[in-house]
């Protein structure tokens, strides 16, 4: 439900982005006389992962995304215990960051000063100790895979860890004088014997409770007769406990404990379902978190992963336990018909999610790193809509893609960042960014720009840039020019006039040039057309008085065919002449010098 929206009367419009959706209220006319209505005048956002901006939920993104890289990295040749021990080890690193953001949450929870936060806290405490439940179970069911006896032992240890009176309750009797005249001494079936004290103790129980009961022994004493009703297993006395009880599954290791402690793995479905309906009585139904327990019980792996999916606000849950639980080798067999198994689906959707957020999208890179088949695909679609907000940023995004090889999203990250920087004037760093990005079109744009900028203040920015273009410059004949052109005034300024005027002439010559920069070269050229010792040869001043017709030329028939008379035409009358001039000039001191020298 979306609030001031009427379903009913109105359509919604939406439309899907990486990480969102934009839904808003359109109006689509049945009759064309149909009255137009004021409707709702809002755009919604409505996310799809809205945890990773949860503060304290960041943390446990934060410190699972560790525990998941070091899990990829685990030897595949580890075999046996070994690799048994580290993937327990694994799973009890996951519950460990899990309780370490619950309490965290719980805190926060208590010292929420607005009632509505305080709420939200506390169902997100919620969420995350049944998070720790549903794990703990997974870990001793599918990967201690537990035997018998040992397996209600970890199952013990699992009720007692996650009914939290009981470890108070446990501290207080302990702690007093005397405690089995406490007055919780009995509320506490607990356990502290070894497996092999634990069954002939409970043997020894049974038949002595079992002979008390047929003989009547406790008759008198409903208190006695209850308790040892208790210690046969009898379900009609746990139940008239049941207020001791927390929940179902308290109930049913309750049960076990005292009907049958050296359970198997795969009885465990049976005493499950039976504890489950004795409990609710069927007097409610089951919850999701019911489901969940019950499809592991059953030793559904899938179900339990689907069941989740659709019971939890995000995918980290069932992402990293279905890796972990793919790293047991337990889910090979199953692959899904669009293409990719289900760890990778669920990777990959936590992944994405996470580059909605600002900062976490570094965590998702990993992710996709370790999804074979789809995740490079997802890594370059969704890297291209990071926001590029600060070049430190970019050059981070940079970093990634180059480690990848990803080319075109270097290019176009590249491109960005060159665009932004010609938007700012930013023209060293817009040239930088155009031939990091090999973009040719660009680097001629950016060169261009220097020219004119160079045509306008009548020197250059960025000379340390340009001055060391080196092979870069075989970009774009336009950022070659640039550089020669470059080259040319550092010639001219160590005052090695004939290697200057060679450059300058081969410019214009081999039509690097562009033409209309052309006029701006043989203005250059006066200075050395004036010098005292002949710079150019009769030749050279014939190649430049051919390019300055030509440039003439080009310029008459242009203003003929536009029509119009450039105002400064009187300036350029005057440059034409004086280099003409010059030129001619040049032209014949050349040719005394080059015949004195063939008379020589």
């Amino acid at each position: 439900m979306i609030p001031g929206v009427n379903s009913k009367k109105r359509q919604m419009c939406f439309d899907w982005g990486p990480g969102e959706m934009l839904v808003c209220e359109t109006l689509f006319k049945k009759k064309e006389k149909e009255e137009k209505m004021l409707g709702c005048p809002f755009i919604y956002i409505v996310r799809k992962d809205i945890d990773v901006y949860s503060r304290i939920l960041r943390k446990l993104f934060n410190e699972s995304h560790g525990i998941f890289v070091g899990l990829q990295r685990i030897e595949e040749e580890s075999t046996g215990k070994s690799r048994k021990a580290q993937l327990v080890r694994v799973s009890k690193n996951y519950r460990s960051v899990i309780r370490a953001c619950m309490e965290e949450m719980h805190q926060v929870a208590i010292a929420a000063q607005d009632p509505v936060s305080g709420r939200q806290y506390s169902s997100q405490v919620s969420i995350l100790s049944a998070m720790e439940l549903i794990w703990n179970l997974c870990e001793i069911l599918f990967i201690e895979v537990a035997p018998a006896g040992p397996l209600l032992l970890h199952l013990l240890d699992w009720v007692r860890l996650h009914v939290c009176e009981m470890d108070a309750l446990s501290a207080d009797v302990l702690g007093s004088e005397n405690p089995n005249k406490h007055e919780n001494f009995w509320n506490l079936p607990g356990n502290t014997q070894t497996l092999t004290e634990l069954e002939l103790k409970w043997q020894h129980w049974h038949e002595e409770c079992e002979r008390h009961l047929q003989d009547g022994t406790f008759a008198s004493n409903p208190h006695l007769e209850s308790l040892c009703k208790i210690m046969l297993g009898d379900d009609s006395a746990l139940l008239e406990q049941k207020e001791l009880l927390s929940n179902w599954y308290h109930f049913l290791v309750t049960r076990l404990l005292y009907s049958h402690p050296t359970v198997k793995p795969i009885e465990l479905h049976f005493y499950a379902q039976s504890s489950l309906d004795l409990f609710l009585g069927g007097d409610s139904s089951p919850e999701p978190l019911d489901n969940i327990l019950m499809a592991a019980f059953e030793f559904d792996i899938h179900q339990v992963i689907k069941e989740c999916s659709i019971a939890l606000s995000n995918w980290w849950f069932v992402a990293h336990l279905t890796d972990l639980l793919d790293h047991c080798k337990l889910l090979h067999s199953h692959n899904l018909y669009f293409g990719s198994n289900m760890r990778e689906f669920l990777l990959l959707e936590y992944a994405s999610g996470l580059f909605a957020h600002h900062s976490l999208w570094q965590l998702g890179v990993d992710y996709f790193d370790h999804c074979p088949e789809l995740g490079r695909v997802y890594l370059e679609l969704h890297i291209e809509r990071i926001p590029l907000n600060t070049e430190q940023k970019a050059l981070k995004i940079l970093r990634i893609c180059e480690r990848r090889q990803m080319t075109e999203q270097v290019r176009s990250i590249c491109k960005i960042l060159a665009m932004k920087a010609v938007c700012n004037n930013r023209l060293g760093s817009a040239l930088s960014w155009s031939i990091r990005a090999k973009d040719a079109a660009f680097a001629t744009l950016v060169s261009d720009r220097f020219l004119k900028d160079y045509c306008e203040r009548g020197s250059f920015s960025d000379l340390d840039l340009i001055d060391n273009l080196g092979a870069a410059m075989m970009l774009s004949d336009r950022l070659t020019f640039l550089g020669k052109y470059r080259e040319f005034h550092r010639l001219y300024g160590e005052k090695r006039f004939a290697d200057a005027a060679s450059l300058l002439l081969s410019l214009m010559t081999s039509q690097i040039a562009p033409r209309s920069f052309w006029m701006t070269l043989l203005t250059d050229a006066l200075p050395l057309l004036e010098q005292k010792q002949v710079i150019f040869s009769a030749e050279q001043t014939y190649e430049l008085m051919q390019c300055l017709e030509d440039l003439t030329i080009g310029r008459t028939e242009s203003r003929d065919l536009e029509g119009q008379r450039l105002q400064d035409d009187d300036i350029e009358t005057t440059k034409v002449e004086m280099l003409r001039l010059a030129l001619a000039r040049n032209l014949a001191r050349a040719i005394v010098k080059e015949g004195t020298l063939e008379g020589s």
